[in-house]
Parts: C-alpha cells; sequence; structure tokens
C-alpha cells in the first residue's frame, strides 16, 4: 500500500547519496553497527537499503521482552552499538549508566521528523530527551467481539464480566496485568504502594476464572480466528487483527491506560559511535520509517509516514494514525527500581500459579 510511493523516494534517495559508498572509514570497524532490538521490528528492506547507501553492515541481535535484553547488555558479553527498548528500560539503562547522550548534530531528521508531542511524552523517562530518539509507540485496549459481546465496551471492567467466562484473553506481562486493576482503582500505573499493589493482584486472582489465557503474541491469531470473545492487545496488532476478522472492534478504556513509546538508544561502550548515529538518523527518514510502518503496522512518531500512505483506508485509520486526545493525558510506564520490578514480577507470578481467594 505504501511500497510504490516509498521505493520511488528511495531510487532517488540512492542515486542522490550513491549506493554502496564506503561511508568513509575504510577500516573494518568503520563497516559496522551492531543492533539489538525486538524480534521482527525492522523491515529487512531497511536493512539492505541502509547497508547500499553506506556501506555500513548491519549486524542485528533480536530479544523478545526488555527483561531478556537488559542482562545481556549490563554485562557486556556483546558489545552492541544501537538497542531500541521501551520507555521504563530506557531510563533504566539511564539510572545504571549503560547508555550515552546523542549528539543530535548528527540527527538532523529525527530533529525534523520526529513528532514534539512524542519527544515532550518521552520527557517523562528521558528527562531533556538526551538519550533517545522514539521509534514506535502505542497504548493497550480491549478488541473485542461484536457478535459474542453484548455488553457496551468502554471500561476495563468487562474483563470481569462472568458472562465472558473461557473467552477473555490477558497478556503475560506484569506490568500490562497490574496496569488494569491500578487503572480501576483510579491509581497511577507506576504504583509503587504495597498495600494498593497487592490489591490490584487480588483482583487479577478472582478474574482468573475467567480467563481463557494468558497470552503474547498468540493473542492475534486466537482474536483473528474469533477463538475468544475478547482480549487485552497494543494497539499495534488492532489493525491486523480487524482487518482480518471485521467482527471486531477496539477501544481504549475510559479509565486510562498505558502510552508506550519504544525508542532507539546508544549503548555507553559503543564502538561504532558515529555508525550508530547514522543508523539512527536513517529511520528517522520518512520513507525509510513508511516501509517500517508498513511491515510492523506499529504507530509511528514520524510527521512524515501518513502523506506516503496510498490506502485510505488505513491513512484515515483512527488507530493507525489517532487524534492527539487519544493519548493526551495518558500515563507511559516509569523504571520503579530494582526492587519494585522484583515485586511486581513476584505479585503477577503468584497471580498465574495461586488459585483465586473466594
Amino acid at each position: 500500500m505504501i511500497k510504490l510511493k516509498v521505493l520511488a523516494l528511495l531510487l532517488v534517495s540512492c542515486l542522490t547519496f550513491g549506493c554502496g559508498s564506503s561511508g568513509g572509514g575504510g577500516g573494518k570497524s568503520d563497516q559496522v553497527v551492531y543492533v539489538y532490538s525486538w524480534g521482527d521490528y525492522l523491515n529487512p528492506e531497511v536493512l539492505t537499503l541502509f547497508e547500499k547507501e553506506t556501506g555500513i553492515h548491519v549486524i542485528l541481535d533480536e530479544f523478545d521482552t526488555n527483561e531478556s535484553m537488559y542482562p545481556r547488555v549490563a554485562e557486556g558479553a556483546v558489545h552492541y552499538d544501537v538497542l531500541c527498548p521501551s520507555d521504563y528500560m530506557i531510563q533504566k539503562l539511564i539510572s545504571n549508566d549503560l547508555i550515552q547522550p546523542l549528539d543530535f548534530a548528527k540527527l538532523p531528521d529525527a530533529k525534523k521528523y520526529i513528532g514534539e508531542e512524542f519527544f515532550k511524552q518521552a520527557e517523562s523517562f528521558d528527562p531533556g530527551n538526551k538519550y533517545s530518539v522514539p521509534y514506535c509507540w502505542g497504548t493497550v485496549g480491549i478488541i473485542y467481539d461484536k457478535t459474542k459481546v453484548t455488553d457496551p465496551v468502554d471500561s476495563w471492567n468487562i474483563l470481569w464480566n462472568e458472562k465472558y467466562a473461557g473467552q477473555i484473553l490477558m497478556q503475560d506481562s506484569a506490568r500490562d496485568a497490574m496496569m488494569i486493576p491500578l487503572k480501576l482503582m483510579g491509581k497511577s500505573l507506576n504504583e509503587t504502594d504495597k498495600e494498593v499493589l497487592a490489591q490490584a493482584q487480588e483482583m487479577l486472582k478472582k478474574q482468573k476464572p475467567l480467563v481463557q489465557a494468558y497470552v503474547v503474541d498468540e493473542v492475534k491469531d486466537k482474536l483473528i480466528n474469533s477463538e475468544a470473545a475478547m482480549g487485552v492487545v497494543f494497539s499495534g496488532e488492532a489493525p491486523i487483527i480487524l482487518k482480518e476478522n471485521p467482527n471486531m472492534d477496539f477501544v481504549i478504556p475510559k479509565e486510562g491506560t498505558n502510552f508506550w513509546i519504544d525508542g532507539w538508544v546508544i549503548t555507553k561502550d559503543a564502538q561504532n559511535v558515529d555508525n550508530a548515529h547514522k543508523f539512527i538518523d536513517f529511520m528517522c527518514r520518512p520513507d525509510v520509517a513508511a516501509l517500517n510502518f508498513d511491515h510492523l503496522g506499529y504507530s509511528t512518531p514520524n510527521t512524515g509516514v501518513r502523506e506516503l500512505v496510498e490506502d485510505e483506508e488505513l491513512k484515515n485509520s483512527p488507530i493507525a494514525f489517532p487524534s492527539p486526545d487519544v493519548y493526551a493525558g495518558q500515563e507511559t510506564y516509569k523504571y520503579l527500581g530494582n526492587q519494585m520490578d522484583e515485586y511486581y514480577n513476584s505479585l503477577w507470578m503468584q497471580v498465574k500459579v495461586d488459585k483465586a481467594d473466594g
């Protein structure tokens, strides 16, 4: 849907900058950048194009959770140059001196095309916007089958409705799971009061008999195949599910939700800092960001992408390109310290293994 227009722009870019250029270095270390990102988070065409334009070879490793990524970076067994963590993990990396400030003089497209409102939101985990550039963003909401759910779906409370026992899918994630009862209680999703957290945990225990499964990636297939009446999903998954199953609809509950941002950062011990900056700025070019958007489906903070979308339905999608009031005032996860991280995880593990009380 976007590719013809984008590829035309990329051809012009390739002719302008020169495919296969040396990238200026000559030495072997000048011709590589080590990237550690979420699985399937980059369009392979983009990596090929970057290598052709710059002569810099991308060595890509992938992770499935922020928590599995962090120890590998902290231990320094592999010296990555570029990472793509989520908001609270960026804050944790900053707190533990594992990433370095960016040189925005080397990131002209980041300054030009990344929306100011996303840099403003990123201030909550990266004060001063010194360490990160937003790459993807989204919210967490409920997708439900309109042929199966007869009650209004405007509140997280629907996930406790016994009418839908065995038809509810929940995210298998401590922070995303705990966020829901905390929002229902009118609390912050960054709550640290252990009494409040215990109450939230108890709500999840009482909900457990209604839950069909705690899921991650498999939530898409289950909802597309109408194997559940509703599920908690990331907004980036919603357009794919709705396209494949028109019986579905997506809502952001009235109590509020998480507004998450994944961003590019450079590690403290990066050995290819200039190449890392080139890679990050390349990802901020609208034609490149459009290819990643087309591949991934998650909303982009890049202000130049929407005009490249030729599919009118997608261009006007309130999920892919929501109005600012959808995310205005929503909270972003913060790093709460190692002890509190462990406490959240322990509460969540107890929910999954314990029987509900009452």
